[in-house]
Formats: structure tokens, C-alpha cells, sequence
């Protein structure tokens, strides 16, 4: 059974097939090997591909292009609003989620996201079927290495109703490392960063390469709403702007606005080669030609904001992979955007001089890394795939919430997965028997400030004092980075788990910012984990006093009981009454009681001194001379 890779781009999709001991690259019908990801609803049918966007100027309502951005978004997601008024077709809020309206055979329909990927993705299917003259069952599909948990079973999905079995989903920088370093004699141990600049997305990924081609990803970060498709929208402002000053109107009719955004991509793919392009469109304005000279310079004028924001995410993924400029090998290629020659000036400076690695076609290392691994999987065997051994890592902290709203981490970002974590949590309150646990992803020390992944309970604790049940908390992300957590008391052995398949948690744009976020406020966050340490001792200490008194009410009047417990609940009160104090006021609080309390426990640990002499006088038959003060340092 074959099994095919597919690179399902914002912009163009690729297909791959390993065959006779190499990869082929799989063409379209048109006898292109990258199909435009579009998909268009016409009067009698349904065209996906190079007809698809060949047709879009006169069909602007109901070609749709783009898609990958939504996936496993939320519809009031703040970046999706802002990508929703660059679309000519509808989308709409349904329950949550987006959903594009379109209208097909005179009838309307709505399809969400992984629908019309799901679309595209079928199209590649059928296409590697016709070329291999076979049936085509599975696949590995590639995404961003930023795709969260929500994105990637959002990605399985479209692949399902495709009718494909996923069987791996691979991230797009790791597998350009893998078309990188296929067929060449890698000798000792190499670090490569590979710059991934698409239409729509931009990753960058550290990996490192031992001699037994061990491919272990050391850092990974990314924007995913960075890419060629803003260059093209900067065209865009500049030529809408040139046209209000030159003929007084605005330009808002969506055909118009496409024919715009063509004609600048066309201008932009120009200028990789000339200095100088013209950006032109006849019949635009008022019946008149439009025409506008844009040079090189100009042109990385109007983006130098979004390249250098490509070098800053560079800076912050050696910072994580713990490597500084001259650890770094070699600087992989990959994606169309990279041909600009600014970019590529810039990384040249960036280190050093260094060579810049340029794959045979940037636009296709994706979809050839993605056939690899499809072979290997498929347990094809080929002297260049045995030596492959692939390990990514988990792109954001998983964990959950525990006293205080601090989110306390099981699985740090940067792990290698697939993996498996276990961490111990504990009850909060006396004779608890139910715990809600919540699982979180992201870098910020308060849940608050972090994305909720899901929710779910575990039951029939017995109840004990608080502290003394002991929960193992699970966390198990498979080769697909998807998450299974559990949570199980030890002492019954009962146990719940949930499978993270809440497919409107998070804005995988959001995971740069989340990022950025815990730098930003690090300082900020250091105080309020110290502070909440601190009240949380103060709690566990008055919890611990309490005990002690009610364990041994024998050594104590009624009235010294009855006074230390009062005690130990106004205490408790004032923390509820408290609950945003300052560091200092927690700690002041503590030495008060510290200093208020002490004669009470001296008391009782006399008590308890003196019993364990007598045993020991009882059980010797005489006094081996331990003293007090030694019992007590025993203790």
C-alpha cells in the first residue's frame, strides 16, 4: 500500500511519493507541481486547484483561499477577525466557530475549515492515484511546528474526511531537515536552523543532526500569521493609497481588490529578479488603466517591519535551543518567500557570512521530507531512510492549576515528544473527595494568563486531611504532539483521563504573543509566584497548627484548646479576607504567628518528649541518658 506526504500550504498544496528509491515530486494536471490551495463553487460544479483560482475575479464570493489560517480557531479570535475583512467570501459564527457561507447549484451551504481542507486534500489523493496507478489510503501531512493540539486534530480531521488515515503528522521545519539531509554523508554532529518563510506562515526551527542521523528538534518558534500573502497586502495598502491621492475614490469592491492582490504578488515575484517592476492592472480606475513603478527598494521599504520581526523570532529560537550564532551549521531555506533577496541579505548578515543552504526548491523540501517519513513508517527499506531517526518537540508548556491559580507545569516547552510525564498533586481542602482538574498550555506563571485546554474530575478520593491523598497526575503527548492526560489516586487506584480534543482552545497566532507575554512580564510574574509561595506556606502552617492541637487535646486545658483552634480560624479567615496582600504582608503575618504560637507547641512537644522517654525507659529497663534536647533534635 502506498503511502503519499502532503504539505497542505495557505497558499499552494504539494504532494510526494517515496518511489524506486527516491522521491517524486506528484503533478497536477496543468503539469505543475504546486497546486494553489483554492477551492471554487461555481453555477454546475465544484473546481479545486490552478481552475479553482483561475476563475477567482469573476467568482469572488464563492472561491474560497486561505483556509489553514482558521483552522482550529475560535470565530472572536482577534486575528481571525482582523484576516476576515481581507476575504471577498462570508464566514460566520457558528456556535464558536467559523464557518464560510457560499452559494453552489443556486442553493447556499456553509463548510467549515476542515472541510475545504479536506477538499484540497483529496484533490492531491486523487491526483497521486492517477499518477501512481494505485489506490491511495494514507498519509503524512505536514504543519506548522507553532500548530497547537487544536490545529493538529483539526489537520487529522480534514484528513479523515478526505479519506485518508493519517498516520503521521509531521511539523514543516523538521521535515525540510529530513530533504536536507537525505541524501547527504553527514559526518559528527551538526546543528542546522531551518528558516521556513510561506505564503502564509513563518516557523524556524534549531534541530541537531548526530552521526547516527538522529534528527532531534532543540527549539522551535514561529508567527503564523506572518508570511508572503502580508507582503503582497503591504502592495496592496501602497497601491490603494496611490489611487486616493491620484484619482479621489477608494477602491472596496471585492473583484477590484483581488485583481489588486494578484497584480501585487505578480510584482512582488518580479522583483526577486529586477530591480524595478510595474504594478499594473488595466480598466481599474473609472475605466482607466492603473499603473505604479515599484522598486526593489521600496518594496523592502513597505515590509521591513515583518523581516526583521522573522530575525527576532531567529534570536529568540538559538536563545532556546541554548546556541549562539557560530553553533549554527547551516542555514536551511524553505518556502517560496525566502527567494526574496532582502531576506536572504539579512540572514547573511545575521551570521556572519555564512552560506545560506538552499534546497533544490524551497517550495517542495516540505512535502519531500513528509514522503520520507511516510516510507519510513511504511517500512520501506532504503539504506539512506534506515539511517533516519526523526524526535520533535512539544512548541508550548503543558500543565495544570493548582492552589492560587499558579499553573504548575508537568511538561516543560521544548520537550521532545512523543513523551510521557507524571508529576504528584495533592488535596487543597479537608476530606476533599473530588478534584477538578484543568489543563493548561502556556508560559505565563497564573492559569490566567495561560489557554485553558479542558477540563475533567476524578472522583472517589477517600477523605483525608488535606495534603495527604497523593494524585499522580499524567501527561502523554503522542508522535502527533496530541495529549492525553490522567489524574490517579494511589491509594485506591482509581483513575480519570481526557483526550485534549477541544477544537476551539487556542489561536496558534496567540502563541507567539503568549510567548513574548512571559518575557514581557517575567518580573511581574516572579513576584506573584513568590507571593502566592509564600501565602501558601502561611495557609499550610496554620492547617498544621490546627492539626497538632486537635491530635492532642490531652496535653491541653479546654480553654487552650478552644483558644488555638480560634485562633488557627480567624488566621484562616484573614488569608480569604487577604487574598491580594503583598509578599512582605504574607511573610509579617507568619513571623507574628510564629512568635504567638510557639509557647502553645513547645508545650505540646514537651508532652510528646516526655512520652517517648518513658517508652524508652519501658522498653530499656533503664535510662540510657538520651536528654530532651536530643530527643527533640531526633524528632
Amino acid at each position: 500500500m502506498v503511502t503519499i506526504g502532503i504539505d497542505l500550504g495557505t497558499t499552494n498544496t504539494c504532494v510526494a511519493v517515496w518511489r524506486n528509491n527516491s522521491v517524486e515530486v506528484i503533478p497536477n494536471e496543468a503539469g505543475n507541481r504546486l497546486t494553489p490551495s483554492y477551492v471554487a463553487f461555481t453555477k454546475t460544479e465544484r473546481l479545486i486547484g490552478e481552475s479553482a483560482k483561475n476563475q477567482v475575479s469573476n467568482n469572488t464570493a464563492n472561491t474560497i483561499f486561505g483556509v489553514k489560517r482558521f483552522l482550529g480557531r475560535q470565530f472572536d479570535d482577534i486575528v481571525l477577525q482582523k484576516d476576515i475583512k481581507r476575504y471577498p467570501f462570508k464566514i460566520i459564527n457558528c456556535n464558536g466557530k467559523p464557518k464560510i457561507v457560499i452559494k453552489h447549484k443556486g442553493n447556499k451551504r456553509t463548510y467549515s475549515p476542515e472541510e475545504i481542507c479536506a477538499m484540497i486534500i483529496y484533490r492531491m489523493k486523487e491526483m497521486a492515484e492517477s499518477y501512481l496507478s494505485v489506490k491511495v489510503e494514507k498519509a503524512v501531512l505536514t504543519v506548522p511546528a507553532y500548530f497547537g493540539d487544536a490545529q493538529r486534530q483539526a489537520i487529522k480531521l480534514a484528513g479523515s474526511i478526505a479519506g485518508l488515515e493519517v498516520i503521521r503528522i509531521i511539523n514543516e521545519p523538521t521535515s525540510a531537515a529530513v530533504a536536507y539531509g537525505l541524501n547527504r554523508r553527514l559526518t559528527g554532529k551538526r546543528n542546522i536552523l531551518v528558516y521556513d518563510l510561506g505564503g502564509g506562515t513563518f516557523n524556524v526551527s534549531v534541530l541537531s543532526i548526530g552521526n547516527s542521523c538522529l534528527y532531534e528538534v532543540r527549539a522551535v518558534a514561529g508567527n503564523l500569521g506572518l508570511g508572503g500573502e502580508d507582503f503582497d497586502n503591504r502592495l496592496v495598502a501602497h497601491s490603494l493609497e496611490d489611487i486616493r491621492k491620484r484619482y479621489g475614490i477608494d477602491i472596496e469592491s471585492p473583484k477590484n481588490l483581488l485583481c489588486l492582490k494578484s497584480a501585487a504578488e505578480t510584482t512582488k515575484r518580479s522583483l526577486t529578479s529586477a530591480r524595478d517592476a510595474i504594478l499594473q492592472i488595466e480598466s481599474f480606475c473609472n475605466g482607466n488603466d492603473y499603473y505604479c513603478r515599484v522598486s526593489r527598494t521600496l518594496f523592502e521599504k513597505l515590509c521591513s517591519d515583518l523581516f526583521e520581526d522573522t530575525l527576532k523570532l531567529v534570536g529568540d529560537v538559538l536563545s532556546e535551543a541554548r546556541m549562539l550564532k557560530h553553533n549554527i551549521h547551516d542555514v536551511v531555506l524553505v518556502g517560496g518567500s525566502t527567494r526574496i533577496p532582502k531576506i536572504r541579505k539579512m540572514l547573511t548578515e545575521y551570521f556572519d557570512g555564512k552560506h545560506l543552504m538552499v534546497l533544490n526548491n524551497p517550495d517542495e523540501a516540505i512535502a519531500t521530507g513528509a514522503a520520507v517519513q511516510a516510507a519510513i513508517l511504511t517500512g520501506l527499506c532504503n539504506d539512506n531512510l534506515k539511517r533516519l531517526l526523526l524526535i520533535d518537540v512539544l512548541p508550548l508548556s503543558l500543565g495544570v492549576e493548582t492552589a492560587r491559580g499558579l499553573m504548575f507545569k508537568v511538561v516543560e516547552r521544548n520537550t521532545p515528544i512523543p513523551c510521557r510525564q507524571t508529576k504528584e498533586i495533592t488535596t487543597l481542602e479537608d476530606f476533599q473527595t473530588t478534584m477538578t482538574i484543568e489543563v493548561f498550555e502556556g508560559e505565563r506563571t497564573l492559569t490566567k494568563d495561560n489557554r485553558l485546554l479542558g477540563v475533567f474530575e476524578l472522583n472517589k478520593i477517600p477523605p483525608v486531611p488535606r495534603g495527604i491523598a497523593k494524585i499522580d497526575i499524567i501527561f502523554e503527548i503522542d508522535s502527533d504532539s496530541i495529549l492525553t492526560v490522567s489524574a490517579r489516586d494511589r491509594s485506591t487506584g482509581n483513575s480519570e483521563s481526557i483526550t485534549i480534543k477541544n477544537m476551539n482552545k487556542l489561536s496558534k497566532d496567540e502563541v507567539q504573543t503568549m510567548i513574548d507575554d512571559a518575557k514581557k512580564f517575567r518580573e511581574e510574574d516572579d513576584e506573584n509566584k513568590s507571593r502566592l509561595e509564600v501565602r501558601n506556606q502561611l495557609e499550610t502552617y496554620i492547617y498544621d497548627v490546627k492539626t497538632t492541637v486537635t491530635e492532642n487535646l490531652d496535653k491541653l486545658s479546654g480553654e487552650e484548646c478552644a483558644h488555638m483552634i480560634g485562633e488557627c480560624v480567624n488566621a484562616l479567615t484573614w488569608i480569604d479576607e487577604n487574598p491580594d496582600c503583598l509578599r512582605e504582608e504574607y511573610e509579617r503575618k507568619m513571623s507574628e504567628l510564629l512568635i504567638r504560637w510557639s509557647s502553645f507547641l513547645r508545650k505540646i512537644r514537651g508532652h510528646v518528649v516526655k512520652r517517648q522517654r518513658s517508652e524508652l525507659y519501658s522498653s530499656d529497663g533503664e535510662d540510657n541518658g538520651t536528654t530532651v534536647e536530643e530527643i527533640h533534635e531526633e524528632k
